[in-house]
């Protein structure tokens, strides 16, 4: 019951504060228009607020300080949601560098990590091939190298756990970026995601107590999601900006890790965006221009210029995403891994033969 209410007052939040937050927007200059703003990947016509990443933002941070057991992961996540709103808000208004924009996601991901949020373990993926996994067992520990100091008292870091946190906190956040192509496609996207997480760890509560943050968080978070999602679904009263999307990438990220590490799920779940975007990034760099350079060539621009529309394209990802979500809750790691590879391929193959057969009329 306590998760049915919470998911219903992020989602009430975030139904009253986007329609303020619009209007703020506006008049506050924090807002898209297509005569000003010159980027191939722009679809709208008339102006648009931004900053969507503030009432989402808001709408969590509201309900977890009622819902959630506060502790100090719970607040270093949102300092770190903080620094990419507040950084996302900045370049909605003022078109920050990519190079700061990194920072910022650097900085945030640090955050939580020296909170105490980190991936120590990862389930052992060589388990598919080998009933032993080649001898690293059933996971692969990453806490082993540690590194302690004395600074204002006895602290550590977890080297290897660290890292990979960070990495991986950063390549979803700029993933989940890269997924806001057409209207309501991101937050329909994330949305899926949290609740499957919801629903991975729900399996394991009561009897992990560990797992009720992150079933709180996620959940909370779903809601939130689908309020802004009322509002941005095609023809979008607002849109994401960098603030919604940074920050809902990373409370994937976070939830993943807080979760019991499950990459592997988030991984799945996400399978179309993620894929998409180490695609485009490599396509990028293969062309020699930069991976953060936009374009026209994602996986939703090819779909449209198929002739679908962004409320199709939008329902399709929702619901391959759901798809995938339900075989992530059922399959076991090793199944999982399978499952990811022959969705890559899939994916990729699409990807490349909409890259290469597109009529050319269509392509211009």
């Amino acid at each position: 019951m306590i998760f049915l209410l919470s998911f219903l007052l992020a989602f009430g939040a975030c139904l009253v504060l986007t329609p303020i937050t619009i209007k703020l927007a506006s008049m506050w200059g924090f807002v898209d228009d297509p005569k000003k703003r010159q980027h191939p990947a722009l679809l709208h016509t008339s102006i648009v607020a931004r900053a969507g990443g503030l009432p989402i933002y808001l709408s969590v941070v509201l309900v977890s300080l009622f819902a959630v057991t506060l502790n100090k992961q719970v607040f270093g996540i949102f300092l770190g949601g903080l620094i990419l709103v507040i950084v996302g808000l900045l370049d909605d208004k003022y078109d920050l560098s990519t190079s700061i924009k990194f920072l910022g996601q650097i900085l945030a991901a640090l955050c939580v990590v020296a909170f105490g949020v980190g991936i120590n373990f990862i389930t052992n993926p060589l388990l598919v091939f080998s009933s032993t996994g080649f001898g690293l067992g059933n996971v692969i520990h990453l806490d082993t190298l540690r590194l302690s100091f004395n600074f204002l008292g006895a602290h550590s870091v977890v080297i290897l756990a660290d890292l990979f946190a960070l990495f991986w906190i950063v390549w979803v956040i700029n993933m989940v970026n890269f997924s806001t192509g057409v209207d309501g496609q991101m937050p329909g996207v994330v949305f899926v995601a949290l609740f499957v997480i919801f629903a991975a760890s729900l399996r394991f509560y009561p009897a992990d107590l560990n797992q009720l943050l992150v079933s709180q968080l996620s959940i909370i978070g779903a809601g939130a999601t689908l309020g802004f999602l009322v509002f941005n679904f095609f023809p979008a009263k607002i849109f994401p900006g960098d603030s919604g999307s940074y920050f809902l990438g990373f409370l994937v990220a976070v939830c993943a890790i807080l979760a019991g590490a499950r990459v592997g799920t988030a991984i799945l779940v996400m399978a179309i965006p993620l894929i998409d975007g180490v695609f485009t990034v490599v396509r990028r760099m293969a062309s020699g221009s930069s991976p953060f350079l936009g374009d026209r060539k994602h996986l939703h621009h090819r779909l449209l210029e198929l002739g679908w529309g962004q409320r199709r394209i939008t329902l399709f990802y929702t619901l391959v995403c759901a798809i995938l979500g339900a075989i992530a809750l059922t399959l076991p790691a090793f199944g999982k891994l399978f499952a990811g590879v022959v969705i890559a391929t899939i994916i990729l193959g699409g990807l490349l033969w909409l890259n290469t057969n597109l009529p050319q009329k269509a392509r211009k």
